[in-house]
């Protein structure tokens, strides 16, 4: 009987010892096998997609920098003399539109405010720029942008003396332009706004060109 009795707990010895070695084997291959997955899964903290301080302040300073271009090209129609210059204008509306709409949505996506210019939802198309006020909407000094002083002279400009000032402040306005694309090149994240970036360095510099060689004519 009492052969039996140690017979009967060295079996229960091993086979509890049996079961905790298989415990600890489940243990020791599952536990990593479930760790490193769920680390490789893990999303990337800054995703490629990501957007930074510079993707923003390129966007918030770029829509007003291309609101105030398309209000000097809508100026051309009835003031310039040279169709170079009005092809030109048509040009520069005809790209950054759609730029400025771009920007708006990246800023709305970012929960940012566009930082545009307000117009009070007037109608450029056919607004009197002589009675406009410019002095609500004064950048000069900023990316190259015009002061109210400048836009108010090239309203009331007519010509040839139109065409001289047009290209001339538009050449400034361009290279502000360039300078602010450069930036967010080197400081931006978001890889949409750093190739709309290229864009508009490409762009702008060759209407640049273009500019000073009309500007050379005379």
């Amino acid at each position: 009987m009492k052969h039996t009795r140690v017979l009967t707990a060295t079996i229960g010895a091993l086979a509890a010892a049996a079961i905790l070695a298989g415990c600890g084997d489940d243990g020791m291959s599952t536990m990593p096998g479930h760790g490193m997955p769920t680390s490789a899964a893990q999303p990337d903290a800054s995703p490629q997609a990501s957007n930074n301080a510079a993707d923003v302040a390129f966007a918030q300073g770029m829509i007003p920098h291309h609101q105030q271009a398309i209000e000097m090209a809508r100026l051309v129609p009835e003031r310039a003399q040279s169709e170079a210059v009005r092809n030109l204008a048509r040009q520069i509306e005809a790209a950054q539109g759609p730029e400025i709409e771009t920007l708006t949505g990246w800023l709305r996506d970012w929960g940012m405010a566009p930082g545009g210019m307000d117009h009070g939802g007037m109608d450029h198309g056919g607004m009197d720029h002589g009675g406009m006020d410019h002095g609500r909407m004064d950048h000069g000094g900023m990316g190259g942008m015009m002061s109210d002083a400048e836009m108010k002279q090239l309203d009331q400009a007519r010509g040839a003396e139109f065409d001289r000032q047009f290209l001339s402040l538009m050449i400034k306005h361009h290279e502000g332009a360039v300078a602010m694309a450069q930036t967010e090149l080197g400081s931006g994240q978001f890889p949409a706004a750093k190739q709309l970036a290229k864009q508009i360095i490409d762009a702008q510099q060759a209407e640049i060109d273009t500019m000073r060689g009309l500007l050379a004519q005379g």
